[in-house]
């Protein structure tokens, strides 16, 4: 299965939600290319739409490897395993630089207007697809402590096994296309370009607008 694009994707994920008759939703894209998918989703859904951001927190002598995540409201968890070596200084630093760029994106995106509020809402984080899991995982985790009502991972293409594990993440998960072998998301879009800055403030000023 290859969908034409990530508004294909989108409009194909939205017909896959909508028998489950959820209430008042909202929908949260990963930026960037999962805000393109997410804006498709919450058109059909009649949802109002805003961003998931999350960044990882990078080991200061392995930057590539994650020791945790932290979301733009401040909240972080660590991973003790791939942590336990970096001192309190360091991880205070890595989550301040982290924090920081967050939050500037997120002033770039939604102009003046406030996040969504998901308390007590069902919230359906969308990606365009993932390989591995772990942006999905952290924005799960860190949206957990927002207090919504009902957790729901929605994504046109996973790997079987980042499906696996965020099960326990979710209180249920939605994917369109689960192929053995996923090594990169892209092979299952006919159009799949890199979406910009731009692209993400102009899907969620489209919505409000709608």
């Amino acid at each position: 299965m290859r969908f034409t694009d990530r508004q294909d994707a989108g409009r194909r994920l939205g017909e896959a939600l909508a028998p489950m008759a959820l209430e008042s939703p909202v929908v949260l894209g990963i930026p960037r290319g999962g805000v393109i998918v997410a804006a498709e989703v919450a058109r059909m859904l009649g949802a109002p739409l805003d961003v998931a951001l999350v960044s990882k927190l990078r080991h200061p002598n392995q930057p590539e490897l994650a020791i945790g995540a932290i979301g733009e409201d401040g909240g972080a968890f660590l991973h003790e395993e791939t942590a336990a070596d970096v001192t309190e200084d360091a991880i205070f630093r890595e989550e301040r630089d982290r924090l920081e760029k967050l939050r500037s994106r997120a002033r770039a995106y939604r102009a003046a207007r406030a996040p969504v509020d998901v308390a007590g809402r069902i919230v359906i984080l969308v990606d365009d697809g993932v390989a591995t899991g772990s942006t999905m995982a952290a924005a799960a985790r860190l949206m957990r402590a927002h207090g919504p009502a009902r957790l729901v991972i929605a994504l046109p293409v996973a790997a079987e096994g980042a499906v696996e594990s965020l099960r326990g993440e979710a209180d249920e998960i939605v994917c369109i296309h689960t192929p053995q072998g996923l090594h990169a998301v892209c092979h299952y879009y006919e159009s799949f370009y890199e979406t910009r800055d731009d692209d993400v403030v102009a899907a969620l000023a489209a919505s409000v607008a709608g």
